[in-house]
């Protein structure tokens, strides 16, 4: 991966991390541009779309959870990789930002190392995706997934998912019958650094098997164990 060409957007309002994000990721060889609220980060996505872009959660005026949903729904921004910054670890922060689509979650104070080892992770990750494009396609019963072209169809009609989403689901229909635990999905669709609850990752997949409409019973739940795709449709 050229780090040369490929810029991050850092949204940030709090000057000093803001400076020292700005000052490392130049150093480590990226491009870089900077906004210090929520709107300045949307119009700056707007005017070159970036790589990857580091997302403080709490912002003056539009706040990084909304950034994410707009960012989500737009065709041209969906794809964008999202790392989110925040001093909150809740739990329920935790879920909220991976339902809204983002690639990884990293807590304030953290190690400029471990996010530059997470950046490179979620780009290497995005890169490998564009690559697919060669990949066959998996046809299951009435689903049919385009993996290279991130295209879900039940029953012929497309239906949207988001990243983590379609990530989950090409890992689980890869292997039918393979019994996956949390910790196994978790570590294929972001690897293995990534640390994430049990509750967060059911939140994936109830959200998945709803958007899978007839065809989300094909992900059946192995209790106390994790989840699997039905071998024999």
């Amino acid at each position: 991966m050229n780090k040369q060409n490929k810029r991050i957007l850092v949204v940030e309002d709090e000057e000093d991390i803001l400076a020292l994000l700005h000052f490392n990721l130049i150093k480590a060889g990226y491009l870089v541009e900077c906004a210090t609220c929520g709107e300045e980060g949307l119009g700056k996505v707007k005017e070159q779309l970036p790589d990857l872009i580091l997302l403080d959660l709490m912002l003056p005026g539009i706040d990084g959870l909304e950034i994410c949903r707009r960012l989500r729904q737009d065709e041209e921004t969906e794809n964008i990789p999202i790392i989110m910054l925040t001093a909150r670890g809740e739990e329920s922060d935790i879920v909220q930002g991976l339902e809204l689509g983002a690639d990884d979650y990293v807590t304030k104070p953290f190690s400029i190392k471990v996010l530059q080892a997470r950046i490179q992770s979620v780009l290497r990750r995005q890169n490998e995706i564009d690559q697919e494009k060669e990949q066959e396609e998996l046809n299951i019963g009435d689903l049919k997934i385009h993996v290279g072209r991130n295209l879900v169809l039940v029953g012929g009609d497309s239906t949207e998912l988001t990243f983590t989403e379609f990530r989950v689901l090409v890992a689980l229909a890869s292997r039918p019958g393979w019994v996956f635990t949390r910790y196994q999905i978790v570590n294929a669709v972001r690897g293995e650094d990534y640390a994430v609850t049990d509750r967060a990752v059911d939140v994936q997949i109830a959200g998945l098997r709803k958007k899978l409409g007839f065809c989300g019973h094909y992900i059946e739940t192995v209790r106390g164990v994790g989840y699997r795709f039905k071998e024999q449709l």
